[in-house]
């Protein structure tokens, strides 16, 4: 690579010798040499060569001195490297020259070999200087892709990491959540395109918010729809525990906006939350030109399934056996063995329930129903009636006293 260097002298005859020292490194490519005679040209030829590399200027010169020279590089957004050139035993102006920011200085006569040396000890540092930037630059880069998909700090580690540290693919055992808008594309087809981009732009950022806070990642947003997982990339031990409080601040903030959304005479639909825990295979599938970092698996599929559940029971959140085994002090309500579409065997679900609905008398309730229905007990069917009788807008009961009075028998469904 060239180095260009700008001298800065007003004697006549220093153009001459610098070219003649420099020859060879001239003709090798290895450096290029441009001349100015005082401060003021050296200034102009800046404006007209911002690839100069370094500067080595003489402080005695006409309009404008090396020290003034100095100061005006220093105000630059593009500092150049410089190299000041005083009379041998001038301690002063030296002292001025390197509090003002000057690499290195010279002494007159200028003694060539020492001329060498300081310009390529100049060169190394500044070469130094580009690789610490052109590694700043790819942090950045890499931040603000890591950004979209990890929580702040997550993506701050994973790109000083370097790239593709801990986001290679791999299996891990995981906890994934889905997310999906009811009616959405009926809202799509009726609503002006700059409210619905506004609408989607502001709750798409308000629930990727609740999955930082969990320190969640964000595997795929497609239109309303939001994938999430934990434990991937970084070890986290209580990724199931995670995942459900990460659901029920999502369930929160999404019926916040709902609500808030109907003041405003907009039909914005109910959002369902489906979560399961398994292994998958996890890491950036984007190739050399994308990133792409999300999972494949039939636990993900599962996790899908289970959010589409929620139509057909009335819940909002379900989860799988495994997730409510795996967190810790799980609260929650048995819904049932589901027969999950392109699944063979059943998977038992429940709904994970806030603390205060969990210890309210109809959660005992509900229970003592459901234990009477997985028993084969008639009494479940009068059980369930009076849950609905007393309460209702609980779906989750209403979807079973259905269900017993079409004639099922026990707790196994298939859901389609």
């Amino acid at each position: 690579m060239t180095s260009t260097i700008l001298f800065v002298d007003d004697e006549p005859d220093l153009e001459a010798l610098i070219l003649q020292k420099f020859r060879r490194k001239i003709r090798d490519g290895l450096v290029d040499i441009i001349f100015a005679r005082d401060g003021v040209e050296a200034l102009q030829s800046l404006e007209q060569n911002p690839h100069v590399d370094m500067v080595v200027s003489d402080i005695n010169m006409p309009r404008m001195d090396g020290l003034s020279l100095l100061a005006k590089l220093q105000e630059a957004e593009d500092k150049k490297s410089t190299i000041i050139v005083s009379a041998y035993g001038d301690m002063s102006n030296i002292r001025t020259a390197m509090n003002r920011g000057a690499f290195d200085f010279l002494t007159k006569p200028i003694d060539f070999a020492d001329l060498e040396a300081t310009i390529e000890k100049t060169i190394r540092h500044i070469e130094m200087l580009r690789e610490v930037r052109r590694r700043q630059i790819e942090a950045e880069r890499a931040h603000a892709a890591l950004s979209r998909h990890f929580s702040p700090e997550l993506a701050r580690r994973l790109a000083a990491g370097g790239e593709g540290e801990g986001i290679q693919v791999q299996w891990r055992d995981i906890a994934t959540i889905f997310t999906d808008i009811t009616g959405f594309t009926s809202l799509v087809e009726t609503a002006p395109p700059e409210m619905l981009g506004a609408l989607l732009n502001e709750y798409v950022g308000g629930m990727t918010e609740v999955v930082f806070a969990h320190e969640g990642t964000v595997a795929k947003i497609i239109g309303d729809a939001i994938q999430v997982l934990f434990n991937a990339p970084g070890d986290q031990p209580d990724y199931a525990t995670r995942a459900v409080a990460c659901a029920h601040d999502l369930d929160a903030w999404a019926q916040d906006f709902c609500a808030r959304q109907s003041a405003k005479g907009v039909n914005f639909g109910t959002t369902r939350i489906g979560i399961h825990a398994g292994p998958a295979l996890v890491g950036n599938f984007g190739g050399n030109r994308f990133f792409d970092y999300t999972a494949y698996g039939d636990s993900i599929n599962i996790a899908a399934r289970l959010e589409a559940a929620n139509k057909h029971l009335g819940t909002r959140i379900c989860v799988s056996a495994s997730v409510a085994k795996a967190a810790e002090n799980f609260q929650g309500r048995p819904v049932g063995e589901l027969m999950l579409r392109g699944r063979s065997e059943p998977l038992r679900a429940f709904e994970p329930l806030p603390q205060d609905k969990f210890e309210a008398p109809t959660t005992a309730q509900y229970s003592e129903a459901f234990a009477k229905m997985e028993a084969g007990d008639v009494a479940a069917m009068p059980a369930f009636a009076a849950l609905v009788g007393m309460h209702a807008d609980d779906s989750l009961a209403g979807f079973h006293l259905k269900r017993l009075l079409n004639g099922a028998k026990g707790i196994r469904m298939k859901l389609e």
